[in-house]
C-alpha cells in the first residue's frame, strides 16, 4: 500500500524520502535537498501528487529545493517544528551563509508541536521534537511503516552535530534517550546522512550510549 523511496543529493549527501500511498497516489515529501529531481521523476512517474513535504529541521542542506517543489507543486504544503521555524528565514542559523555562501530563507506553512499527531495519505504520524542538533528538530514516526525520519539526529552508529547554533549536546543525548529509544526496537531509523538502522541496535551498539 505505502511505498517508500529515497535519494542522496546535494553538497553533503542528504537522504530525502518519499512515502506514497498507493492507493490514493497521494505523497509526503521527507527534507529536500537540492537535485531533487530523481525523486520529482518518480513521483510523476507513479502518478502520485504530493500533498506534504515535512522539513526534520530548518538547516539547508534539508530544505534549499523547498521553492523549488513548490513550483513544481504549487498546493504542497511545507511543515515544520515550531521552534525551528524561525531558523528557515535566517541565513546564519540555517548554515547556507556559512557553508555555500548563499543565503537561503525558506517559509512554512505549518509549524508542528511535540507530540501532535497529524494523519497524511491515509496514516498517522506521530511529530517527536528531538532538541539537540537544531532547538527544534523534529522526527516523524510512521506507525503502520514501523519508520521513523529523524534527520541529522540519530545515525547509524553516532549522532548529530551538535556544535551549530542553537545545538545543545547534553539535550540530544537525553531527548534521543528518552523519545526515539521508546520506540519499538524494530522500528527502522531513516536518517537525513548516511544508512538506515532500527532502534533496537542503536540501543544495543551506538557508542554515544
Amino acid at each position: 500500500m505505502y511505498k517508500l523511496s529515497g535519494v542522496t543529493t546535494g553538497p553533503v549527501a542528504t537522504n530525502c524520502y518519499t512515502i506514497i500511498n498507493e492507493e490514493s497516489n497521494e505523497a509526503v515529501m521527507i527534507d529536500a535537498s537540492e537535485n531533487v529531481e530523481a525523486l520529482l521523476r518518480e513521483i510523476k512517474s507513479a502518478g502520485a501528487t504530493p500533498v506534504a513535504l515535512l522539513l526534520t529541521h530548518a538547516h539547508f542542506d534539508h530544505v534549499d529545493a523547498v521553492d523549488k517543489i513548490r513550483a513544481e507543486y504549487p498546493d504542497i504544503k511545507v511543515y515544520i517544528g515550531k521552534n525551528d521555524a524561525p531558523l528557515l528565514e535566517n541565513p546564519t542559523l540555517n548554515l547556507s551563509m556559512g557553508f555555500i555562501g548563499n543565503p537561503i530563507s525558506v517559509k512554512t506553512d505549518e509549524t508542528l508541536m511535540d507530540g501532535q499527531q497529524i494523519e497524511l495519505i491515509g496514516t498517522g504520524i506521530k511529530c517527536i521534537e528531538v532538541p539537540g542538533h537544531t532547538i527544534g528538530g523534529m522526527c516523524y514516526y510512521f506507525k503502520d511503516l514501523a519508520a521513523v525520519f529523524d534527520g541529522d539526529t540519530l545515525f547509524h552508529g553516532s549522532v548529530g552535530r551538535s556544535d551549530f547554533p542553537t545545538g545543545d549536546g547534553k539535550a540530544l543525548l537525553d531527548n534521543i534517550r528518552e523519545k526515539l529509544f521508546v520506540l519499538p526496537d524494530e522500528t527502522k531509523v531513516f536518517p537525513g546522512h548516511d544508512s538506515e538502522t532500527t532502534i533496537g541496535w542503536e540501543k544495543s551498539n551506538n557508542m554515544f550510549f
